[in-house]
């Protein structure tokens, strides 16, 4: 994988650590996310018009991806509900590059070479190590654990079905601009049909953290179809979760929450996938 990429991916780990970040302190998570969702969209709709259409072969993809987007968008919060944000969101992005890595060998005969595959397994051990950082009985709650295990499914699914469709789209960045419109305009829907009139005060009142947050949410998207469409899709995967760690960075020294022994261990695990990503062919 080249530097070029290498740097794009981790940029869009920085883009997603923001908004993740966002979202966890804001109050409703849920319709925070179906907010930024649409913001998303609309920054998408002001960019679409000069960007070329996707290639009618990657449609299919396109509405599949959407589909999982959504999911993703509406059980990603529902998984907060449940347990402690900085367990869930490890489990859910770290069990991402493994299924990742096995679902791109199914459906496109994708493989890797034995040191970038050390360096998948080692990027997404160390974004789940930081699963064990806090004493509690979070393995426990089952329901935590489920949602968790079940956001990650979405995510590696949706993964594989963007690294396809961006590949047949013809214009990789037409295909994301349209990927954040769909998503972005089903997840509100969704929430809006679920929560009520409720949600057009609170967009009212975050509209501009809204913005903000939906075009670091779109941005990050944007980059890593980019990547997917250039470069292994598990390696794209594992590099992009090294946002988790980079939200353990924001916890420690901008909510100053501490770095125990076990974000330790995660960033050594993530420098040595970092080096494996970049050397590997």
């Amino acid at each position: 994988m080249s530097f070029e990429i290498i740097a794009m991916v981790i940029l869009a780990a920085v883009l997603h650590a923001g908004w993740n970040t966002l979202i966890k302190i804001k109050g409703n998570r849920l319709v925070t996310m179906a907010v930024f969702t649409l913001a998303g969209s609309i920054v998408s709709f002001l960019v679409v018009p000069w960007i070329a259409f996707p290639d009618r072969a990657s449609w299919p993809l396109l509405g599949l991806t959407v589909l999982l987007h959504t999911g993703y968008h509406i059980f990603l919060p529902i998984a907060y509900d449940h347990g402690d944000l900085g367990q869930v969101y490890p489990i859910a992005r770290g069990s991402a590059p493994l299924l990742v890595a096995v679902g791109a060998l199914v459906v496109a005969g994708e493989t890797l070479a034995p040191f970038s595959l050390v360096g998948v397994l080692c990027l997404a051990s160390g974004v789940m190590a930081l699963v064990f950082e806090k004493e509690r009985e979070f393995w426990t709650n089952s329901k935590a654990v489920f949602y968790a295990l079940l956001t990650g499914g979405f995510i590696a699914c949706y993964t594989v079905a963007d690294g396809l469709g961006a590949r047949k789209a013809g214009s990789v960045l037409g295909f994301a601009m349209w990927l954040t419109i769909g998503d972005g305009l089903l997840t509100f829907l969704i929430v809006f049909c679920w929560k009520g009139r409720k949600m057009l005060s609170m967009v009212r009142d975050n509209f501009l953290i809204g913005i903000l947050g939906g075009a670091m949410q779109a941005g990050t998207y944007w980059i890593i179809v980019w990547a997917l469409a250039l470069a292994p899709m598990a390696m794209v995967s594992a590099l992009r979760e090294t946002s988790v760690l980079i939200a353990a960075v924001i916890s420690t020294f901008i909510l100053k929450e501490g770095f125990g022994t076990w974000r330790f261990i995660s960033a050594g695990l993530v420098t040595l996938g970092l080096i494996a990503s970049r050397t590997g062919r």
